[in-house]
């Protein structure tokens, strides 16, 4: 583990490292912020997973979420969304290749030798993360933006008793019948479609939902409303009946700033959930 830099932020420390990966075979960046009440031991952790072309960074340094996780004592894992580096494979449209993982395992060629995003979120990053910093792994949440509320969503459906809550913020919501899924899936996991299921958040509400609460934030004046289709995400947790809510934020587009309106509901949300 690297420290690229460390700073006081709301009582706590907003880090960024470095760690050799072995699933991405690669270098990879995170950020990390820890509460104060991580010098005195282990903290919940919230995961928040970002969007297409975004670094660790975008997150950390936009969303405003610091504060309102001080207030709460919980730490922040700011997740980069893609391996990167020479000889890590790479495309022209900025959906597809660096900055866009899709946070799958990749298994066809170009991508399958590096691009192994679930497995990097899933298992080897919380593993560094809870041996080299104060964090209690029994109390994990996860949220994310877009291609990360995706991911978000995916994960936490797929990893029974891993996530106390999840939510997510304009999340890519069905994949499968989007371009923003369709192109990815077919370039990372092959043309059997049927592979591509366990990474549609519509299709795993309707096979299996979240044990928990889900919060939803989805803005109404998005400007990628027919790649994300929020409608098919709402009518499959409505017709599951599966706890949560499920907002149409009038006005706000698909950008920070609408992030950053939300993100403490979110926070305070995950909060309840990790302390309970």
């Amino acid at each position: 583990m690297k420290t690229i830099s460390e700073n006081r932020c709301f009582g706590g420390v907003q880090g960024v490292y470095s760690h050799a990966s072995k699933v991405n075979d690669c270098e990879m960046t995170f950020g990390l912020f820890l509460p104060r009440e991580a010098e005195d031991g282990p903290v919940p952790v919230l995961w928040y997973l970002s969007g297409l072309t975004c670094t660790h960074e975008n997150a950390m340094t936009k969303a405003g979420a610091q504060a309102f996780a001080a207030e709460h004592g919980i730490a922040l894992v700011f997740p980069d969304t893609s391996p990167r580096g020479e000889g890590v494979a790479n495309h022209e449209d900025y959906d597809l290749g660096q900055g866009a993982g899709f946070y799958v395992n990749a298994t066809q060629d170009p991508w399958a030798p590096h691009f192994r995003m679930w497995d990097y979120i899933a298992e080897e990053l919380p593993n560094a993360i809870d041996a080299a910093f104060e964090i209690d792994p029994e109390r994990q949440a996860i949220t994310g933006h877009s291609m990360g509320g995706h991911g978000a969503l995916t994960l936490a459906m797929s990893l029974p008793d891993r996530f106390r809550s999840v939510s997510a913020f304009a999340p890519i919501a069905n994949p499968t019948q989007s371009d923003w899924g369709r192109k990815q899936f077919s370039a990372y996991l092959g043309d059997n479609e049927a592979a591509w299921a366990a990474h549609d958040a519509t299709l795993l509400m309707r096979e299996r939902g979240f044990d928990g609460e889900v919060l939803i934030d989805q803005g109404g004046s998005d400007q990628f409303l027919d790649l994300l289709k929020p409608e098919a995400l709402a009518e499959a947790m409505a017709a599951r009946r599966q706890p949560g809510t499920f907002r149409i934020q009038e006005g706000y587009d698909h950008s920070y700033y609408f992030v950053s309106t939300f993100i403490p509901d979110h926070i305070e949300f995950h909060a309840e959930a990790l302390w309970a």
